[in-house]
């Protein structure tokens, strides 16, 4: 069965909209916990808009599942993580502007830089990904700078799952560049991720991707929480990944 990491940074969203100590975070990781989450993820932003550095610690000290860190290959986000040692990092890329991350990590591009971070992490103990698109050149860098994983972003798999359907040219073309890049990346011996604005309606056909490892998705979940909780919303997703 395809594991399911639940982002809860939206959690933390809500909190910091009136700057208050509540909804909590640590409360939300435990009944996402509670409801069969295999782990949960946040990202620490360098502007620091959502997921606070307390929280990373908090969640290091109360998780009994595993954590992971997405977070942009900066220095002082990297000292972060050589102190809280979660279990895994995501390295992703980061603007200031953004919504939400738009795109995949180039490790093509900077090769030198990112396979510095991932040797000091790693030397930590800590198990490392790369969020990236689903692009076999981006594949075969990961796996050139001693990443143990990848995680492919699947928005645009999202996006035309919407604008055009399960059934469209546009749809399964992304699907089999997907497939061709995860078949890249397992013959490469990378874990295989994914995530980004997967859904309760579109998360069935990715499921039938060889070799997943785990589905990492967040903003749904929070979003289908606000009407039926979040252990449910958890356990609804759960049922789908089988």
């Amino acid at each position: 069965m395809i594991k399911l990491g639940v982002n809860i940074d939206h959690v933390a969203t809500l909190r910091q909209a009136r700057k208050e100590e509540f909804p909590s975070v640590i409360a939300a990781a435990a009944s996402c916990e509670k409801a069969g989450a295999d782990s949960i993820t946040v990202h620490l932003r360098e502007d620091r808009r959502h997921i606070q550095d307390k929280d990373v610690y908090g969640l290091r000290e109360s998780l009994r599942t595993k954590l992971n860190l997405e977070m942009a290959a900066n220095e002082e986000i990297v000292a972060v993580a050589l102190d809280v040692k979660p279990d895994y990092v995501c390295l992703v890329p980061e603007k200031r502007q953004e919504l939400t991350t738009e795109g995949g990590l180039d490790v093509a591009g900077q090769k030198k830089k990112l396979a510095q971070i991932v040797a000091k992490l790693k030397a930590s103990g800590i198990f490392v990904s790369m969020f990236i698109d689903a692009d076999i050149k981006q594949v075969l860098a990961s796996h050139e700078i001693g990443a143990d994983c990848i995680e492919l972003h699947t928005g645009k798999y999202a996006q035309y799952f919407k604008r055009f359907g399960k059934n469209s040219k546009e749809f399964k073309s992304e699907l089999k560049r997907i497939s061709e890049a995860s078949n890249k990346a397992v013959g490469a011996g990378l874990v295989l991720n994914a995530g980004h604005g997967l859904d309760y309606d579109n998360i069935a056909p990715i499921c039938s991707v060889a070799k997943m490892n785990e589905f990492n998705i967040g903003f749904a979940i929070i979003a289908r929480a606000v009407f039926v909780g979040i252990e449910t919303a958890v356990k609804e997703m759960k049922v789908l990944l089988k």
